[in-house]
């Protein structure tokens, strides 16, 4: 029979992305330029949909909670890491820990639900293009973010709870470089079949919903499109749901290849560290990337961004020319 020390844990030990010192400066320079491209990229497209009114429409409206997950997302890892990465501790508080997976594992869910809406959005504008903005109200789309979000931080609420009310007293070694269920649970001296179910029938009810709306929706849009007689109509239909599509594929590819591997000697827990930054650090960072280059008003508006100040800078003498100048521009 196992002994264990059951003195209580007031912090954890965070094992980081390597075991190797050599490279904790580059990792830490390459993690905070991804943090400021993803912040910029994501801040961009939020000012672009906030200021240009022909994106005032259902799906960027979408697509600006969505930029705002990918830098909440980041925001709850990255500047632990960057600390630890610095300090070399490598430690966070009991309750830094309980936050932090708290806000992961909501944020995520929230993502998961947005997309299964972004996906419906998208089949209700090419399957029922005459009827859309009657189905797509500015009611509809509050009262489906408000359910996505509530979704999400209430299915972390049951996690964390379930998750922290737990018995720690085998280690305080976390084996991987943020707080995460699996690793958390697997630290626990006391039975973790509670708290193992509700991931697997509760997490496992949730996430097949979003997936199978998310799954129908898309089928619907390529079996619309297929009807469409002409190519250009073709080409446009596939335009409007590329974007999205993409975001999905790499939201649910990233996160299926994390924890859905097949568990072998073959992966070592750096390896698996390593893979599992693609989900909580690369795809914020990839989405603004594809919507800026897939979807042509949101490319179009930010070019505009970009325009309008040069002009400010080389016209700053002549008003005149300088209205002018930005009357062009707008025509």
């Amino acid at each position: 029979m196992e002994v264990y020390n059951l003195t209580t844990i007031d912090e954890f030990i965070l094992l980081g992305l390597s075991n190797l010192p050599e490279v904790r400066y580059p990792l830490l320079v390459l993690l905070a330029v991804i943090y400021q491209v993803t912040l910029l990229g994501n801040g961009t497209i939020l000012f672009a949909i906030g200021t240009e009114k022909k994106l005032r429409t259902p799906m960027c409206y979408f697509l600006a909670n969505l930029s705002l997950l990918d830098i909440f997302c980041p925001s709850t890892i990255i500047p632990k890491i960057l600390e630890n990465l610095l300090t070399e501790k490598q430690s966070i508080s009991f309750i830094g820990c309980a936050l932090q997976l708290y806000f992961l594992v909501a944020l995520a869910g929230t993502e998961v639900f947005l997309l299964a809406v972004m996906a419906y959005d998208r089949s209700v504008a090419i399957c029922f293009p005459l009827r859309y903005t009657l189905i797509m109200t500015k009611a509809r789309c509050a009262q489906l973010m408000a359910g996505c979000w509530a979704a999400g931080f209430l299915n972390s609420l049951l996690h964390t709870v379930s998750t922290f009310r737990l018995s720690f007293c085998k280690s305080h070694r976390v084996d991987q470089y943020y707080c995460d269920i699996p690793p958390v649970v697997a630290l626990s001296c006391s039975s973790t079949y509670v708290a193992e179910m509700l991931v697997l029938v509760e997490g496992g009810v949730l996430g097949t919903v979003p997936i199978l709306i998310t799954f129908i929706s898309y089928m619907h849009i390529i079996s619309t499109i297929l009807k469409i007689r002409s190519s250009e109509g073709k080409r446009k239909a596939f335009s409007t749901c590329t974007s999205p599509l993409l975001v999905v594929g790499l939201f649910y590819g990233t996160l299926m290849f994390t924890y859905i591997h097949p568990s072998s000697n073959q992966h070592s827990p750096g390896r698996t560290r390593l893979i599992s930054m693609l989900s909580s650090v690369i795809t914020p960072l990839l989405n603004p990337i594809i919507y800026s280059l897939r979807n042509t008003e949101v490319k179009e508006a930010i070019k505009r961004f970009h325009v309008v100040p040069h002009v400010y800078s080389k016209h700053s003498v002549d008003k005149k020319n300088l209205v002018s100048t930005l009357l062009r521009i707008k025509s």
